[in-house]
């Protein structure tokens, strides 16, 4: 792809999908412009990216056929509004906040620019991300297989409907935080079982990463696939018996429904 992409800001989400994009290395680093908010930040991503970088948001507006405003809420519309005058309207400007709507854009910038809101996850930095994408009525068919191509690059990527997103958030924004404590659950009850906890660890990683991939690749239902380990009168039913009588479904539904209520009062 020879199309130049532009990050203003590169914080934790801006990262992972710098390096997901950078790791598919499909993209030269020559097309790849990022403005940071300081000196340090810019010294920090040029190290570990090795790529250009400048503290002019308006250099990179101007630079970008596509461009990620990778920003914290409480300045996006500062920051759009002083880039403004610089973005080509051929530009396909991409958001990852929260809580920014389509039309919240539109108003700032002027409902003709090309305008696609998007959700990534945590995981675009090892190139298993999962992606929400939902574009305004100015970004054709041909633009949105664009982006697809560029998500597709750090993970997959679905489009959905705006009023979605916050199911999008709870669903998959958050969820790698979920995992994370259910890793870190499991391997705690290793080790009171006896097992060492870097071993625990390295286990219970590959544990949910295989459960995965079995899901996603035979298609079948996950509590078909739970049946199949759990044999009648077995440990394993022992094991799920349990976890229900703790609540542990009511307590993930419960959990993600907080999520996006949040997400919708932000």
């Amino acid at each position: 792809m020879d199309k130049k992409i532009g990050f203003i800001g590169c914080g934790n989400m801006g990262k992972a999908i710098l390096g997901g994009i950078l790791k598919s290395n499909r993209i030269s680093k020559d097309n790849i412009l990022v403005s940071t908010k300081s000196e340090s930040s810019k010294k920090n991503i040029e190290e570990e990216f090795l790529i250009k970088s400048t503290l002019n948001s308006k250099k990179v507006a101007q630079f970008s056929n596509i461009l990620f405003l990778a920003i914290k809420p409480n300045i996006f519309k500062d920051i759009l509004l002083d880039i403004k005058e610089h973005i080509n309207k051929d530009t396909i400007i991409i958001s990852i906040a929260a809580g920014i709507s389509i039309s919240d854009m539109e108003k700032w910038l002027g409902d003709e620019y090309k305008i696609v809101r998007t959700m990534p996850n945590t995981p675009a930095l090892v190139g298993e991300a999962i992606s929400a994408i939902c574009p305004n009525k100015n970004v054709s068919t041909s633009d949105l297989q664009e982006i697809n191509n560029i998500f597709n690059m750090f993970g997959k990527c679905e489009v959905l409907e705006e009023k979605d997103f916050h199911g999008f958030i709870a669903l998959c924004g958050s969820s790698p935080a979920y995992v994370f404590m259910f890793i870190e659950a499991m391997a705690d009850a290793a080790v009171k079982l006896g097992i060492p906890r870097n071993k625990a660890y390295k286990m219970a990683e590959q544990a949910i990463l295989g459960s995965a991939k079995l899901a996603l690749e035979t298609g079948k239902h996950p509590g078909e696939l739970k049946d199949m380990v759990c044999s009648p009168g077995g440990t394993t039913i022992e094991a799920v018996a349990e976890l229900e009588s703790g609540g542990f479904r009511a307590a993930i539904i419960k959990a993600l429904e907080k999520c996006a209520e949040k997400s919708k009062n932000m």
